[in-house]
Formats: structure tokens, C-alpha cells, sequence
């Protein structure tokens, strides 16, 4: 029969594959009884998740390879805050996903909670990887745990596969996104000089002394105006300013050196209306904006367990909801935080060096 013709042409269902996709939702090969109208909703609740999470995987290491390279294109930089706007918008649906959960009361769910077995959504290889990806360390985890050793543990006994695995190993053996980040970052021109010339290390301590100088004439302006508004003493307000500036001081000079990564995050920060710094002003918001979308998912995901089962130990041993508050916690991009807390206002900090090569030139 000619192509073209009605067994030939292209469907909704056919180019979505439903016939297949919508016989996943019944448990495993041989799963009886079949599930509930309560457990069904509880699996393909977890299955979209697992879709979404394909989703930001592919994304993010479309960004990974935008970003993981020694010289990073200034026209690339709209296409990566593209790919991590979309996976900040996932993890918001995401978030409001647990809201469909929610109505499963605590009943409903206990009625099928142990044909769970021991599985758990720890299990979820793809949130490990998406984890590993962006760069969260094992020293934040919970027990300090390894995922890579975990999942070939998993391997091992035939509960992932070997694609699965392979995958997870080249993700955990590639630098990470906050590697590369952090790398490009150590890249920024800072008042004209770049990394790696003559006199790069003169001009960068210069520009952390100056911004350090500024914090320290602006932490004696709020104290002033503290102490005369009557809000304060002196005695009680200035170790608070001046706990400030020496964090400051050892976040941009850790163990006494300049950080040229932090420097550049800092530079990009304090001088956001240089054109040539948009784009990167842009990106780091960007990642910031995605951090924060998943602290606001995990705590989401943690309130909604506490809400369904309380305290009670998680159905893969975990300890439950407190593991669940413990990943709230979790922080990948922690530079790209704590700068913001040394900011000083754009007219207290000194002008750019060599402002033609950012393409703004000061007036006169």
C-alpha cells in the first residue's frame, strides 16, 4: 500500500508509543492483584517523575557540553541559561507534582505500602546521577555515601543494568557542572588583565584588596548610622561587621591566596551593567535559580512523606523524613551563594579597569 495512505500515516498514539506506554502502569511482570486505583496513582505519579528526570538529564549535559571547555564561546552562553531555565521550570512542576500524592491519605497508602518492599526512591538512578552531574560532593550526603559504588553494588545483584551503570560511571568520571563553571569563572577578565598574563596575579589582588577596602568603609557607614539611630551600641554591632569582612577576606583569600574562580564570580557580580558581563550575570543566575528550585522540591517531596506516613522508617531503611530534611540542605553551587553576601552598592565600588574591552566606555 503507497505510503501516504491511512495504514501509513503518522498518529498521536503511534509517534507516542501509548499502546506501550500505558500498559507500564500495573506493577512488574507478574505483579497480582492488580493495583488498586491508590496504587496506580502512586505509580504514575513516580513514573512522570522518572520521565521529567530523563528530561533535566538530557538538558543538563547539554549544558555540561557547552560549558566543560577551555574556551567557552560568548554566543553559547543564552543557549546554556536556556537548557538551566528548563530544568528550573521541571523542578517547579515537579514540586507541584507532590501535591497529586497528597491526595493519598495515610490509610490509602498504607493499604499497599508493603508490596513496596525494600525498594525506595533512593533507588532512583537517575536523581543520583543528576546529583553526581551537577556536582553535589559525598561529604554532604548522608553517612557520606558513594552513589557510583552504590549503583555497582546495584549492578551486581541485577537490579540496574549494565547501560545503566556505564552511564553513571562516565557521568561520575567527568568534571562535573560546578567544575566547569568554576573553571570558566577562573577565566573572567578582571579590569582588563586575563588569566595567565603578565601581571594577572598583581591585577586581581588589587581589584579583592579594593572591594575589601569598600566592605570596610561601608561596614563603618552601617555602624554609624546604627549607633546614631539609636538601634544599637557600638560595642554590640561592630563584631557582626567586622565577622563579616574576615569572611569575606576568607572566601576570596582561602589559606591566604586569592581565589582568581571567586575573584571572577565577584567581578561579574559587582559590575553586572558592562555588556560583555550580561550573558555571564545571566548564567550564574541561572544556576542559582535551579538550586533553588530543587532545595524547594526536596522539601516539598519531605513534607508530603511526613504528611503520609510521619516519622516511621522509609521503606528502604532510610530514616524517612529526616533523610528526606537532611537533603534540603544539600548545596552544589555554595560560591554562587555566598558571594551575595559581600556585595557592596555598584556607586561605593571603583570604576572598571580598561572598560573598552567589556564594551562600555565610562564618561568623562
Amino acid at each position: 500500500m503507497a505510503e501516504g495512505t491511512p495504514s501509513h500515516r503518522m498518529t498521536y498514539g503511534g509517534y507516542l508509543r501509548l499502546d506501550e506506554l500505558l500498559e507500564l502502569q500495573d506493577g512488574p511482570e507478574g505483579y497480582s492483584p492488580a493495583p488498586c486505583n491508590d496504587e496506580q496513582h502512586f505509580v504514575i505519579t513516580h513514573q512522570a517523575f522518572e520521565l521529567w528526570f530523563k528530561m533535566i538529564l538530557r538538558e543538563l549535559k547539554e549544558a555540561h557540553l557547552l560549558l566543560n571547555k577551555n574556551h567557552v564561546e560568548e554566543k553559547s552562553l543564552p543557549r546554556l541559561v536556556h537548557h538551566l531555565d528548563r530544568v528550573t521550570e521541571i523542578f517547579r512542576l515537579l514540586s507541584n507534582q507532590w501535591k497529586v500524592m497528597e491526595t493519598l491519605s495515610p490509610q490509602d497508602f498504607l493499604a499497599f505500602r508493603d508490596k513496596l518492599g525494600t525498594s525506595s526512591g533512593f533507588e532512583s538512578w537517575q536523581m543520583r546521577e543528576l546529583e553526581v552531574l551537577l556536582g553535589l560532593e559525598h561529604a554532604q550526603r548522608m553517612g557520606g555515601m558513594d552513589p557510583l559504588l552504590h549503583m555497582r553494588k546495584l549492578a551486581e545483584e541485577g537490579k540496574v543494568s549494565q547501560k545503566v551503570l556505564e552511564n553513571f560511571e562516565a557521568t561520575s568520571n567527568a568534571p562535573s557542572l560546578n567544575d566547569a563553571l568554576m573553571s570558566w569563572l577562573q577565566r573572567t577578565p578582571i579590569n582588563g588583565s586575563l588569566k595567565g598574563e603578565d601581571g594577572d596575579d598583581e591585577v586581581i589582588a588589587q581589584f579583592v584588596e579594593g572591594h575589601l577596602d569598600a566592605m570596610k568603609r561601608h561596614g563603618e557607614e552601617v555602624i554609624s548610622h546604627i549607633v546614631a539611630i539609636g538601634h544599637g551600641e557600638e560595642s554590640q554591632v561592630r563584631p557582626r561587621i567586622e565577622g563579616a569582612h574576615q569572611q569575606a577576606e576568607s572566601f576570596l583569600k582561602p589559606e591566604g591566596i586569592v581565589s582568581r574562580a571567586r575573584a571572577g564570580l565577584l567581578f561579574i557580580e559587582s559590575y553586572p551593567e558592562l555588556p560583555l558581563l550580561s550573558w555571564p550575570r545571566r548564567l550564574i543566575d541561572a544556576f542559582v535559580g535551579l538550586e533553588q528550585s530543587m532545595i524547594l522540591f526536596r522539601s516539598a517531596h519531605a513534607r508530603m512523606v511526613e504528611r503520609m506516613i510521619g516519622r516511621r522508617m522509609g521503606t528502604g531503611g532510610s530514616s524517612g523524613v529526616d533523610y528526606l530534611d537532611a537533603t534540603t540542605k544539600y548545596r552544589v553551587f555554595v560560591d554562587l551563594w555566598a558571594v551575595r553576601t559581600m556585595l557592596v552598592k555598584r556607586d561605593a565600588l571603583n570604576d572598571v579597569g580598561e572598560p573598552a574591552m567589556y564594551g562600555f566606555a565610562m564618561g568623562e
